[in-house]
C-alpha cells in the first residue's frame, strides 16, 4: 500500500477504493474546460481525492457538492475547501435528487476504474437529473463508450449509453500524472442526456441490446430467435451481425420486435471488461 503526501497529509492509497491521485495541475483545469461550467451551475464531483479537480472547479464555480467515500480524505476536503459542500458516502448509494433540487447537474470526477460501469449506469438510471457527466476513466473504456459502429470498440457500452445520451470522447491522458501510477492509461469523456428517450422501454431496450450483442460473430437472427419474434424484420436485417448497426437501426430493429414469453430476460452487463482499479 503506497502512501501519498499532500499538505503534510499523509494518505495510504486503498487499492479496494480504486485511489490513483491526479498531480498535474493543468488536467484538472481541462476538464473543467471542456465540461463547460459555469458560475450558476449545480456542480456534483464524484470522489475528490486531495482536491486536485475540486480546486479547477472552484475557479469555474463558487461552491458545489462532492461525494467521497474514504474518512481521512473526506475530513482532508472539509478542511481544505469549506466551500465544498461533502457528503461523505458511497455515490452509488447517496440520493441525488436533494442534490439536483429544482435543477440539474452538471456532474465531474476522475472515477475508479474497478467501478466505472456501475457508476456509469447510475448516471445513465439519473439521467433526468443530470446536464452533463465529465468524467475521466480507463482509456479502453472511454474509446468503447464512443465507439462507431462496424468498429470492435462497438458494442453493449456504447448502444446502452449513445442511446440515451451524447457520449464525446475528450482527450487521453498518460498514467505517469497519477500517484501511485496505474498500470493503464486514462481518457476524459463527456456525456450528455438526449432531451427525449429514444424508446419508452427503456429497460427493455437494454435487455434487447444484451441479446443481440450476445455472440458478436453470430447474426441477428441467431442471437435474438430464441427471446423474440423477428417476423417483422426483413431477412437482409437479420442476416448481419449487430455491430453493424447504429444506434438508430438498433432502435428501429427494437420496434420491430415482440418478446417471446418464453424467453427468460438477461441480466443487466456491459462490455466493459474487468479493469485495474484507479480514482481521484
Amino acid at each position: 500500500m503506497m502512501k501519498v503526501e499532500y499538505k503534510h497529509t499523509h494518505i495510504a492509497a486503498k487499492k479496494k477504493l480504486g485511489q490513483n491521485f491526479l498531480t498535474d495541475r493543468n488536467i484538472p483545469r481541462k476538464i473543467v474546460r471542456e465540461s463547460g461550467i459555469t458560475p450558476g451551475d449545480r456542480v456534483l464531483e464524484i470522489g475528490p481525492g486531495f482536491g486536485a479537480l475540486s480546486t479547477a472547479i472552484l475557479e469555474a464555480v463558487p461552491s458545489f457538492t462532492a461525494i467521497e467515500k474514504d474518512h481521512e480524505l473526506a475530513g482532508f476536503i472539509r478542511r481544505e475547501h469549506p466551500e465544498i459542500e461533502l457528503i461523505e458516502g458511497d455515490f452509488l448509494k447517496v440520493p441525488l435528487e436533494p442534490i439536483a433540487g429544482s435543477g440539474r447537474i452538471a456532474v465531474l470526477g476522475n472515477i475508479p476504474y474497478s467501478i466505472t460501469s456501475p457508476i456509469l449506469f447510475r448516471l445513465l438510471d439519473c439521467r433526468h437529473l443530470i446536464s452533463s457527466a465529465t468524467l475521466m476513466m480507463q482509456h479502453e473504456v472511454a474509446l468503447r463508450l464512443a465507439a462507431e459502429p462496424g468498429t470492435k470498440e462497438y458494442g453493449i457500452l456504447a448502444v446502452q449509453m449513445q442511446a440515451f445520451c451524447e457520449v464525446k470522447y475528450l482527450f487521453k491522458v498518460g498514467r505517469a500524472v497519477f500517484k501511485p501510477s496505474p498500470e493503464v492509461d486514462s481518457a476524459v469523456i463527456r456525456m450528455v442526456p438526449r432531451t427525449e428517450d429514444p424508446v419508452a422501454d427503456s429497460e427493455g431496450f437494454r435487455l434487447f441490446v444484451r441479446c443481440a450483442f450476445h455472440q458478436r460473430r453470430k447474426t441477428l437472427l441467431n442471437n435474438l430467435k430464441e427471446a423474440y419474434d423477428t417476423s417483422s424484420v426483413p431477412d437482409a436485417t437479420l442476416r448481419l451481425r449487430a455491430e453493424a448497426l447504429d444506434i438508430g437501426e438498433l432502435i428501429s430493429l427494437f420496434n420491430l420486435l415482440r418478446p417471446l414469453k418464453t424467453a427468460e430476460p438477461a441480466t443487466r452487463k456491459t462490455d466493459a471488461g474487468p479493469a485495474p482499479p484507479a480514482g481521484s
